[in-house]
């Protein structure tokens, strides 16, 4: 849909196959776990640190999060973009909403973020560019070529910040 070929990856070995990764939302604590049981943690820590471009929404944003606020203490992120993040800042399951952000950079107009459980940035550090926000807090940064989101933008049906992440890549 977008022009590029998605590749699953669930292996250290399908780390060579990619020019850019997405990691996406779910249940941070148990997509740390599963990266380290897997032996995908430590490669794919090497990757990012060599400049992999990512694009972390929701827990992606909490796994590439220099520090995580309110985590279990076996708890790993990457520590690629200079953060603190608090897990479900904005609330629980039932405290999910959806606003409309204005996205500086993102032509034509708003964009619709949905935010379930959605973690929040407490601190953002030199080199981050804060993109938008909700109430004074941000939810969409960038560092370099790292895209963090608060929000599931795949569930919004608009493609904006995906594409805005490919043709930076």
């Amino acid at each position: 849909m977008l022009g590029t070929a998605a590749v699953l990856v669930r292996t250290p070995h399908d780390l060579a196959a990619i020019d850019a990764i997405v990691l996406p939302g779910g249940e941070s604590t148990t997509m740390s776990r599963l990266l380290q049981t897997s032996g995908l943690f430590e490669p794919l820590a090497e990757r990012l640190s060599d400049g992999l471009p990512a694009f972390g929404t929701c827990a992606g944003m909490i796994l590439l999060a220099s520090e995580v606020l309110d985590g279990r203490p076996d708890q790993r992120s990457f520590a690629i973009v200079e953060i603190s993040v608090r897990r479900n800042a904005f609330g629980r399951q039932t405290q999910s909403f959806e606003a409309e952000l204005a996205v500086a950079g993102l032509a034509g107009g708003t964009f619709p973020g949905v935010f379930i459980r959605a973690p929040g940035v407490e601190r953002v550090g030199e080199g981050v560019e804060v993109l938008a926000d909700v109430g004074g807090r941000p939810v969409l940064c960038r560092q370099g070529s790292v895209l963090v989101a608060a929000f599931h933008p795949e569930l919004s049906g608009d493609l904006r910040l995906h594409q805005a992440f490919l043709a930076a890549t």
